[in-house]
């Protein structure tokens, strides 16, 4: 007798082994019509998969997270086998889900275009209208290996030949068409629907290595409905319009280029925006009892090695190529060769260990607007989110582990805060645990995890588990924010740390006399400058509030007689503290308004004859028609009142 426990407490009894299929048609046949997949003790598998054991088993229809991902991952599929019937020579390589639809990555000497969609569309539709079985097969190492080796599908003979030998293979069937995967998906393809769309196509590399063949990855998305398609498909125009590369390069904040690859060119009011942001949260630093530090960005790799992130982080480092000291450390590998920082933690340590700590001392709260370089691949760079020099808005804090959960509640208050005041009230909060590979003892991790859990309680926090996607040293928090257009995006960050303490050997004298590890909490809210101004330019569309506009107010005069005027009032506004600009020159007011608007500054203030004999400005302001004539003294105070910065 096979027991099958249901997600609703209830048990029912199977004779024999049972498919998913049929347990959901033991169930209703609504249920049996709108199920898609099966999890098994928390596992996800095939819904005509067999259980022949007591299990905890759930259905899984369109309403469960679970489901959207197996969707998708479909998609790339029915994608493949469309190509490959419409061109056929065309080889296929990966194609997984991603968060917001799929991509499938073929070889093919002739470039993809977008104005192939349409027809690769048609035919994914045609797949879809057939409703092929998918079914999952075992598949000898040698007999999948020769099947590609025949079809010419060299990509997929070679991937095949380097699995793990003791790894079963797996391969899923549609029809005439196959490919290997782990799966889980859906029982056949009349279960896809036609909510999809393709998107883009973009260049790649084979297994993401530029020194290997070049690919072609065709991007697409699907939803379970045509309305949250369309709903997507309108954030992403809203998104096209909101990019920060074309938004920064019309504002004049930054510029990017190839001798410099992922990293930024910060203009004159680029630079003024990036300040404006420094000092606020500077000062909500030093408020929340912070002190600041600073440490070098070359450092021995003796300490990355001792850290362990010379082990983790290797191959995304840049390393000191002075010739001497190359020629040095060859001859002697005892010699010193430097790295550029990937992070800023061990160096906290580093300034940590100088003296001897009492506890008096502690929480300890460093922080650091540090500089660090790690390398990405070309393809992953996207502007200025995703850079290979990026400054940290990181702070370490060094405390017993009695402060855990008093220093989470103050960590959260202070990010709270400020994301509020950068305009993003809603976030959300993710729980990250052990990742399969990382430093530590299971006892060490149950410790950490269980401190960070009962801190975040203690903060009121509802968390979403992250499973495996803690750092390698700890587990962590992963703060959420949502923008205008209702995407996600991971800023902040805590995390609890007893490993690296103890691999640096950080000491302070407790209450007793004893020498004791202090705990080490590792939190930014940014995450990068660089990232979060990208994600402020696109949430504001580049209409930043007052306080942030590297512009705040432009005087532009309606005569020419107007032009010492103008000086004048600048000069006013400028003394009371706002980022003012003048516009004298030789053109029609109407033309002055609408080239600065476009430029998104936010207070246009006109001055004409008129008013420089009333001593008077009109105030016109970003996205209104209207304007407000105040006299000179009473527009001062009223416009830098408004110009200060939160706090």
């Amino acid at each position: 007798m096979i027991n099958i426990s249901l997600p609703d407490g209830s048990v029912r009894s199977f004779e024999k082994a049972v498919s998913g299929g049929d347990i959901a048609a033991s169930i209703g046949p609504g249920l049996a019509k709108s199920a898609l997949a099966l999890r098994v003790d928390g596992k996800l598998k095939d819904l005509g998969s067999v259980v022949d054991h007591d299990a905890k088993v759930a259905i899984v229809t369109a309403r469960d997270p679970e489901a959207l991902e197996i969707l998708r991952h479909d998609a790339a599929h029915v994608l493949a086998q469309a190509v490959q019937e419409l061109y056929p020579g065309t080889q296929i390589t990966f194609g997984p889900a991603t968060e917001d639809g799929f991509y499938y990555d073929f070889v093919r000497p002739e470039p993809f275009t977008p104005e192939d969609f349409a027809k690769i569309e048609q035919r994914m539709a045609e797949i879809v209208d057939r409703d092929l079985p998918i079914k999952r097969e075992v598949w000898d190492r040698k007999e999948i290996k020769d099947y590609f080796q025949k079809h010419g599908e060299t990509f997929k003979a070679e991937w095949a030949d380097e699995l793990p030998k003791d790894e079963e293979i797996s391969v899923y069937r549609q029809g005439d068409w196959l490919d290997m995967c782990l799966g889980p998906h859906l029982p056949s393809t009349g279960k896809l629907g036609k909510a999809f769309k393709l998107t883009k196509v973009s260049g790649a590399y084979w297994r993401g290595d530029a020194r290997n063949a070049q690919l072609q990855r065709v991007y697409g998305t699907i939803f379970f409905s045509d309305k949250d398609l369309k709903a997507y498909l309108h954030r992403l125009e809203e998104a096209e319009k909101r990019d920060h590369r074309r938004i920064g390069r019309e504002m004049g904040l930054f510029h990017q280029q190839e001798e410099a690859a992922g990293m930024v060119f910060w203009h004159p009011k680029g630079w003024t925006l990036w300040l404006t942001l420094e000092g606020y949260i500077r000062r909500k630093l030093e408020a929340g009892g912070y002190v600041e530090v600073k440490t070098p960005q070359l450092v021995d790799r003796k300490l990355w090695e001792d850290s362990g992130h010379w082990e983790k982080f290797r191959e995304n480092m840049y390393l000191s190529e002075n010739e001497e000291g190359l020629r040095e450390y060859i001859a002697d590998p005892a010699k010193r060769i430097f790295a550029l920082k990937p992070m800023n933690c061990p160096c906290h340590v580093q300034i940590f260990n100088q003296g001897l700590r009492s506890y008096r001392e502690l929480p300890l709260r460093l922080a650091e607007f540090g500089s660090c370089h790690r390398f990405e691949p070309s393809g992953a760079l996207h502007g200025i989110m995703r850079v290979r020099n990026f400054t940290q808005d990181d702070a370490h804090i060094f405390c017993t582990e009695e402060h855990i959960e008093s220093e989470t509640i103050r960590f959260c208050e202070l990010l709270g805060s400020i994301y509020k005041d950068l305009g993003f009230p809603d976030y959300f909060v993710k729980f990250s645990d052990r990742p399969p590979v990382r430093a530590g003892s299971d006892a060490v991790w149950d410790q950490a995890e269980g401190a960070l859990k009962s801190a975040s309680k203690a903060a009121g926090l509802d968390l979403i588990l992250n499973p495996g996607e803690g750092a390698f040293y700890g587990p962590k928090l992963e703060f959420v924010l949502r923008d205008a257009i209702g995407r996600d995006w991971q800023c902040g960050t805590l995390q609890v740390d007893f490993v690296l303490p103890e691999r640096l050997d950080a000491t302070y004298v407790a209450e007793d006399g004893s020498r004791k590890r202090p705990v080490m909490l590792h939190r930014a809210i940014f995450g990068s400058f660089e990232r979060m101004i990208g994600i402020l330019i696109e949430h504001y569309a580049g209409r930043f509030p007052l306080w942030l506009a590297p512009t705040q107010a432009v005087v532009a005069t309606i005569v020419g007689d107007a032009d010492a005027y103008a000086g004048e009032v600048a000069a006013s506004l400028g003394a009371a503290g706002l980022r003012v600009e003048t516009d004298r020159r030789n053109e029609k007011i109407n033309y002055k308004v609408r080239e600065h608007s476009l430029a998104h500054v936010p207070l246009i203030l006109a001055v004409g004859r008129r008013d420089m004999e009333n001593r008077t400005v009109a105030v016109r302001r970003l996205g209104s028609d209207k304007q407000e004539v105040l006299e000179l003294a009473a527009a001062v105070t009223t416009l830098s009142k408004e110009a200060r910065p939160p706090f």
